[in-house]
């Protein structure tokens, strides 16, 4: 999103807008990739059950461009303000700091790496016309394809929690709370939990909004995975101690019956899927428990990388379909015969795969034509094809091992399906080439 597209919406007084009054908090730490789109998302937000009197941005020792970001950002919109860390101390001292700068009876805490829905911060914001509510939390909705062991399991994960908060709350990725949190314990992990467990002591309600929707990243890797799920279960597990708090999640009760009521177990595939997602939880929570028998600090930890990519286009709901043709695929598998032109159209796949990573699916049509499947924005889609032209035409290809190369060119069409409207066509320029005698095997 364009720094320029950051405007003062309105210009009304204070006391002509609408509702309860709402400081937002986002902690930051190295969120250049979403950060820019995180807040556009809160602002543009149309309110009836209140305003958004103050964005306050947290950054924590950020070693990439959030800071001047958020800054150019704050220079468009004097609701948004800037709280640098010259250090990272952890997002419990980050959080303390929004909270000691938040001036409104209502405070909104959501992740930088996650992306608001239209009407989630509303939906949130309505239930504090009842007294007796003190937290309300959103319902997250991870972006990662499900065609994958990971992407099943993180969605496995996101929803046995929905389950559950819907019957108990447990709040999480996006949260709204009355001012009367003083601060936090600055080693805690999970601080949503934190804040929960102090709004509960002081007598007030909790409720979970499923409407209330934002969309984040979950691993992509099994490191990633037993990183973050360790974490957080040792986390829960020290709010216990220092709090006498636990989360619902917590409950290997609740947790069972929501996997056994999910319909994840009815098909093969997802069956031997959500057993290994089981058997990494297990692991996860066992590997939590062991850090806090030997009181190992949670509360800096180590980024899990995969989790940060970019939202957006995961969450944005468009599709994109890239057709890719081998130049000259018939007179090149006539010289090379059959079997080297399916080598030369399965290397040609390859490098897709490699230049797309998880992001698209790709497959092998007819007659040297390879078709991928990629969520998110148009011109990402085309910038992908266009570097991956670039790439695969620099160099002969190999087609067996034993030193057969063909020299290859590529045409490329994108077709955006938008979530509205009508598709999109368009070709991808590629550079005009010289003619070139036909390819030939070099030995």
């Amino acid at each position: 999103m364009s720094v320029m597209a950051f405007k003062q919406r309105s210009d009304a007084p204070a006391a002509d807008l609408p509702g309860t009054g709402c400081s937002v908090g986002i902690m930051a730490y190295n969120e250049e990739a979403n950060i820019a789109d995180a807040i556009g998302a809160i602002l543009e937000q149309e309110l009836a059950a209140g305003h958004i009197a103050e964005l306050i941005v947290v950054a924590s020792g950020c070693g990439d461009r959030t800071v001047p970001i958020v800054s150019d950002i704050a220079c468009h919109d004097p609701r948004v303000r800037l709280i640098e860390q010259k250090r990272r101390e952890g997002k419990a001292s980050a959080i303390n700091l929004f909270i000691a700068a938040a001036t409104s009876p209502v405070l909104l805490m959501v992740s930088a790496d996650v992306l608001v829905e239209d009407g989630t911060i509303d939906a949130l914001l309505r239930h504090f016309e009842d007294p007796g509510v003190g937290m309300a939390g959103g319902h997250p909705i991870p972006v990662n394809p499900e065609t994958t062991f990971l992407g099943h399991a993180v969605h496995l994960q996101w929803r046995l929690h929905d389950r559950i908060a819907r019957e108990s709350p447990k709040l999480g990725e996006i949260v709204a709370f009355r001012n009367v949190v003083p601060s936090i314990p600055t080693d805690t992990a999970v601080d949503e939990i934190s804040i929960q467990a102090v709004v509960t002591q002081l007598g007030y309600r909790l409720v979970y909004e499923p409407q209330a929707i934002v969309y984040n990243r979950g691993p992509t890797t099994v490191r990633d995975f037993l990183r973050q799920r360790r974490r957080i279960h040792a986390g829960h597990l020290r709010i216990v101690e220092q709090q006498g708090y636990a989360a619902s999640t917590m409950s290997s009760t609740r947790v069972v019956r929501a996997l056994l009521s999910s319909g994840s177990l009815t098909r093969p595939r997802s069956l031997m899927w959500s057993i290994g997602t089981v058997g990494l939880e297990v692991a996860a929570r066992t590997l939590g428990h062991y850090d806090v028998e030997r009181r190992r600090p949670q509360h800096v930890w180590e980024i899990a990388a995969t989790t940060k990519e970019h939202v957006a286009e995961g969450a944005s709901g468009q599709q994109n379909v890239l057709v890719f043709h081998i130049g000259n695929f018939h007179r090149q598998q006539l010289q090379l015969g059959a079997h080297a032109g399916r080598q030369l159209t399965q290397r040609v796949c390859d490098h897709i795969k490699r230049a797309v990573r998880s992001k698209a699916t790709v497959s092998i049509g007819r007659s040297g034509t390879i078709v991928a499947l990629m969520n998110g924005d148009r011109d990402a889609a085309e910038r992908t094809a266009a570097e991956l032209i670039e790439k695969v035409e620099a160099a002969p290809l190999s087609l067996n091992g034993h030193g057969a190369t063909a020299k290859v060119t590529l045409a490329c069409a994108v077709i955006a399906f938008p979530p509205e409207g009508l598709p999109l066509a368009e070709s991808i320029r590629i550079p005009t080439l010289d003619p070139e005698p036909a390819p030939s095997l070099a030995t």
